[in-house]
């Protein structure tokens, strides 16, 4: 069976939510005797690849503007997955789902996810929100088959498009953590093993990076956080953004001024060793749809301290790791409680989030729309 995706920026380590879960989804697909093509856009790609981990990888011009590249580049790929004589296209993210219909004219089955209502996050004006909820029309209602990430997903689209058949709960997964330490690594930050709070997102207003600085201020000036090792205590930030704006110089040099240690965009063994090492994890976002970060933090049983979202409620965490959304002081508290504290681990449920199990999820869908005869 041929399967086409779209709708990513593309795989591996190039970032992004729908860039890991891809990247973890779609290998476990191609070994599963599926014939995979990511295709990617050339404007993220850093490599000379055209096959990884057995999934193919087709790259296609796309502008680098955030208002018109998803869009465009999935109408170029779902002419490609055409040529090529696709049996399903895969298509991630309302945005591009906007493009459902054409795919359905030219004849082609669709499979479609939903990572989250997009048109909620603070970056888009008017008209991209307006696009982005007619994206989620479009996918929900002339999709084959609609993936869901989380349960909130699956009510909203229910509420919105009365749509309940053909419509797959599959969560978001992690994989097994690879505990390790880079000495040399946090030599060149600056920072010590359990001596720092760690965030590690995209720098978008959505993920309230602002409000962690703040916080993180509070407590580093506070006898609550000179308590654990004195000054000694850091604030880490693991990410970066695709596109520098106004928000994300703003945050750089608000973290800078607050002897924050940015990070860059990291993978591989720098990323396990900070997850391995940090007194606690820290997602204080207004909008997800189902934080791979945050699952990647309780699968290094670290200490979290998240936003009272929806999406985050539903993991179903104890109440002492939920602030109230925008309440910087709340977060200080939750943060403060747990850096005036020796080390911890946590253990946590992650059975629903092996990424095997869903991936032979999704290839029980795809198998059952071939079969269906639709």
């Amino acid at each position: 069976m041929k399967i086409v995706v779209t709708g990513t920026r593309g795989i591996p380590n190039i970032m992004g939510g729908v860039e890991t879960h891809c990247e973890e989804l779609f290998p476990r697909i191609a070994a599963r005797g599926f014939d995979v093509t990511v295709i990617r856009r050339d404007s993220y790609v850093r490599d000379n690849l055209t096959e990884w981990k057995g999934v193919k990888l087709v790259d296609m011009e796309s502008p680098k503007k955030k208002s018109f590249e998803a869009i465009i580049h999935t109408f170029r790929a779902i002419r490609r997955a055409k040529r090529q004589g696709a049996d399903i296209i895969h298509i991630h993210a309302i945005g591009p789902a906007l493009l459902v219909p054409y795919a359905k004219m030219l004849g082609m089955k669709v499979v479609f996810t939903h990572h989250g209502p997009d048109y909620d996050r603070d970056k888009w004006g008017f008209s991209a929100k307006a696009m982005l909820r007619l994206g989620e029309r479009m996918g929900c209602m002339f999709a084959d088959e609609v993936i869901v990430i989380s349960d909130v997903i699956r009510n909203l689209i229910r509420g919105k498009y009365g749509r309940t058949q053909h419509v797959h709960l599959i969560y978001n997964g992690v994989s097994q953590p690879e505990v390790c330490d880079f000495p040399e690594y946090f030599e060149e930050l600056g920072i010590e093993k359990g001596k720092y709070i760690l965030g590690m997102c995209r720098f978008v207003p959505e993920k309230n990076l602002h409000h962690l600085v703040a916080a993180f201020t509070k407590v580093k000036n506070e006898e609550s956080g000179m308590k654990h090792g004195g000054s000694g205590i850091k604030l880490v930030l693991a990410g970066d953004t695709d596109f520098e704006d106004d928000y994300s110089l703003s945050l750089k040099r608000k973290a800078k001024e607050n002897g924050v240690v940015l990070t860059g965009f990291v993978k591989g063994r720098k990323l396990h060793s900070l997850l391995s090492n940090a007194c606690v994890y820290c997602l204080p976002s207004s909008h997800e749809g189902l934080p791979i970060s945050l699952l990647e933090a309780m699968s290094y049983r670290l200490p979290v301290v998240v936003s009272d979202i929806p999406a985050n409620k539903e993991i179903g965490l104890s109440e002492k790791c939920y602030f109230p959304c925008g309440d910087i002081e709340a977060l200080t508290r939750r943060l403060a409680y747990w850096v005036e504290r020796p080390l911890q681990r946590m253990d946590y449920g992650m059975k629903a989030y092996d990424w095997d199990a869903i991936a032979v999820q999704t290839a029980d869908v795809y198998r059952s729309l071939m079969a269906s005869g639709r």
